[in-house]
C-alpha cells in the first residue's frame, strides 16, 4: 500500500516510516525540516520504496502531493511538539497544529484517502483528571494551546468522517521515548538526561520532581499506528502503560543506565505542565490488539545505549 507520513524526518515519524517500508509498503515522508533531520531518514532513503518531500504541511504544496500520491493511508504526525513554546507562541501553535490537520483533511479527502491516523496527546488533553489512569470516557480538558490544538484536530476529522467518509483513528499518547529523540529541545526529557549524564553537564528537573507522566517506548508506539492502520476507526485510543513514573524516579533509571549520579538539580516549575497522567488503554486493546512490550527500564536503558552511540 501507498502511505505518506508527515513529520516523517522526526523521531517517531522516521521510526514509523522504517517500520512501514520493513512491512512492505510504500512510503512517502513529509517534513519541513524544522525539527526533524535528513539524518533521521538515513536508512529509509536506501529503499527504492521511499520518498522525502521538504514541504510544510500548511501549504498547497501537500495537497498537490497528496493528490499525486494518491496514499491510502495519512500517518499525521507533523506537529509543533513542544506545550511550553504553545505557551510562548499559541499563533504558530495554532498555525501548524490547527491549520496543518484541516489542510491534511482537505489533502485526503480530495485524494479520496481511506484514512487519517492522527497523533494526539494523552499527556495533555484530559487536564488533570482523577483518578488514573484516565480512560477516553475522561471530559478534555485542554489546558495549554498545544493540547487545545489536538483536541481541535480531533473534531475536525470528526467532522470530516461525517460530511466526506474521511476515516481516522487518533492515537492519544503518553510520553514516547527511545532511540532518535532529539535531547536539545524541551520535550523528550529521558534524551535530555541520558545525553548529559553521558556528557557529564547537570541535569535539571522543573518543581519538585513529583509530577508523573506514563512512559511510551517507541517501538510499542509503532506498532499502535500500524495496527491504527486497520482497526479502531472513527475515535480516539489513548496508547500508554497505565503507570505513573514520577520525574525522580525516571531520574534515578536514567542514571543507573548511563553510569552516573543520581544528582538533579531543582528549578521552579513551568506554566502548562501538569502534575500527574496515566492512561488506560483497555480500549486500544481491545479495537487494535495493541499491549506495549517494552519495560521502562528496557527501553532506557536501550535509548542511553543509542545515546551514547551517537556521542561517539
Amino acid at each position: 500500500m501507498k502511505m505518506i507520513v508527515t513529520g516523517g524526518a522526526g523521531f517517531i515519524g522516521s521510526n514509523l516510516a522504517d517500520r512501514l517500508l520493513a512491512d512492505g509498503h510504500d512510503v512517502v515522508a513529509v517534513d519541513d525540516l524544522s525539527t526533524g533531520t535528513r539524518a533521521n531518514l538515513e536508512r529509509a532513503l536506501g529503499s527504492p520504496a521511499f520518498r522525502f518531500e521538504q514541504i510544510d504541511i500548511t501549504t498547497p504544496d501537500l495537497v498537490a502531493l497528496v493528490g499525486e500520491v494518491q496514499p491510502e493511508v495519512i500517518f499525521h504526525l507533523a506537529a509543533q511538539v513542544d506545550v511550553r513554546v504553545s505557551v510562548a507562541d499559541p499563533l504558530n501553535d495554532a498555525r501548524l497544529n490547527i491549520l496543518g490537520t484541516i489542510n491534511v483533511c482537505e489533502a485526503a479527502r480530495q485524494a479520496g484517502v481511506r484514512k487519517v491516523v492522527f497523533t494526539s496527546s494523552g499527556g495533555t488533553i484530559y487536564g488533570s483528571p482523577s483518578p488514573l489512569p484516565a480512560d477516553e470516557t475522561v471530559p478534555v480538558n485542554p489546558l495549554s494551546p498545544y493540547a487545545v490544538g489536538k483536541v481541535a484536530g480531533e473534531f475536525y476529522l470528526a467532522a470530516y468522517l461525517e460530511m466526506y467518509g474521511l476515516d481516522w483513528t487518533s492515537l492519544a499518547f503518553g510520553n514516547v521515548y527511545g532511540p532518535r529523540q532529539n535531547p536539545h529541545g524541551e520535550a523528550g526529557v529521558v534524551a535530555i538526561f541520558g545525553t548529559a549524564m553521558l556528557e557529564g553537564r547537570p541535569t535539571k528537573i522543573y518543581g519538585d520532581g513529583t509530577a508523573t507522566r506514563d512512559y511510551v517506548f517507541i517501538d510499542d508506539a509503532v506498532e499502535a499506528f500500524v495496527l491504527a492502520a486497520g482497526g479502531g476507526g472513527g475515535r480516539r485510543l489513548n496508547i500508554g502503560s497505565g503507570i505513573e513514573m514520577s520525574v525522580l524516579e525516571l531520574h534515578r533509571i536514567v542514571a543507573a543506565a548511563a553510569g552516573a549520579p543520581d544528582e538533579p538539580v531543582l528549578a521552579p516549575g513551568r506554566t502548562g505542565e501538569l502534575q500527574a497522567i496515566s492512561l488506560d488503554a483497555t480500549a486500544a486493546r481491545a479495537e487494535l490488539g495493541w499491549d506495549p512490550t517494552t519495560d521502562f527500564v528496557t527501553g532506557v536503558r536501550r535509548t542511553v545505549e543509542w545515546i551514547r552511540s551517537t556521542l561517539g
